[in-house]
């Protein structure tokens, strides 16, 4: 069975710098294996200007070719089991579809603060909010219409660590017919995650970040006080309980995607900047 670990520095679908910067660390944080090749999808890098929103969506051609890209590379490596180091919420996209097309009875758990079901009509721009309402067929038309394979159903999807829903999102959810817990007070319990996996043959894990409690991780979004977003607040989850998820997760079903997005090392992003302004690491 071909792994690759596919390298998605995603920064312009979140409209930050640090998530290019988080992906291209993040590769090296994680194990060293020799025998899962490294992909990278070509992302311009940050060049500090800011983005134009076309067809409600910031930097929507670069997001496009950010997916096209992917697509490609995984076109041509034809791997059986997909490591995404993103990058933010949207590079998910292109290999949760890519997977879809080789196995059919596949579910994802959502393993996030946030349900990432936003559409173009929602006021907020950055398409990360938006992958896995597009992943359903839902989310933008522009995003959707970029799979190839079958669309996922909302009976397939699991959330792992949600958080309060603004009005649209729980909206959406409701409308599509999602099977949603909002878990502010009490995560999902181990039976029902074991439950879900019993329906599937095949597994993918979305990872995003920011459901940890960023009062103990501080690499999140939630943990920099300057940033608002669409006003969401982050997560609850702590690494002792993440680590129990995905133990659980991976001990109990064949898990042939997992992705991990919106690493944001922010100190780390600003030590590098300074020395970046020292010539004697420069010239």
């Amino acid at each position: 069975m071909k792994t690759i670990r596919l390298l998605y520095p995603d920064h312009v679908s979140g409209g930050l710098e640090t998530y290019y910067f988080g992906a291209n660390l993040l590769q090296h944080i994680l194990p060293e294996n020799n025998n899962q090749k490294l992909v990278k999808v070509e992302i311009t890098p940050p060049d500090g200007k800011e983005k134009a929103v076309k067809n409600g969506i910031s930097a929507e051609d670069e997001v496009l070719a950010g997916i096209q890209d992917a697509q490609d590379k995984l076109a041509a490596e034809k791997p059986d089991r997909i490591i995404t180091i993103g990058g933010n919420c949207m590079v998910s996209l292109a290999p949760f579809d890519y997977l879809h097309g080789i196995y059919e009875n596949t579910g994802i758990i959502w393993i996030d603060a946030h349900p990432d079901v936003s559409t173009i009509e929602d006021g907020y721009p950055n398409a990360h909010a938006m992958v896995l309402g597009s992943l359903m067929g839902q989310g933008a038309p522009q995003l959707s219409g970029q799979m190839k394979n079958q669309k996922f159903k909302p009976d397939e999807i699991l959330y792992v660590g949600l958080q309060g829903l603004h009005d649209y999102q729980e909206k959406f959810l409701n409308d599509v017919g999602v099977d949603y817990m909002v878990q502010d007070q009490v995560f999902i319990s181990d039976n029902a995650v074991r439950a879900f996996l019993n329906r599937f043959d095949h597994i993918l894990i979305h990872f995003d970040i920011d459901v940890l409690d960023e009062h103990f991780f501080h690499s999140t979004y939630f943990a920099n006080p300057e940033l608002t977003g669409d006003g969401s607040g982050g997560g609850k989850m702590t690494m002792e309980k993440l680590s129990a998820v995905l133990k659980l997760i991976i001990g109990n079903s064949n898990v042939v995607g997992f992705t991990i997005a919106e690493y944001l090392p922010f100190d780390e992003h600003k030590l590098h900047k300074m020395f970046a302004g020292i010539t004697l690491f420069t010239e």
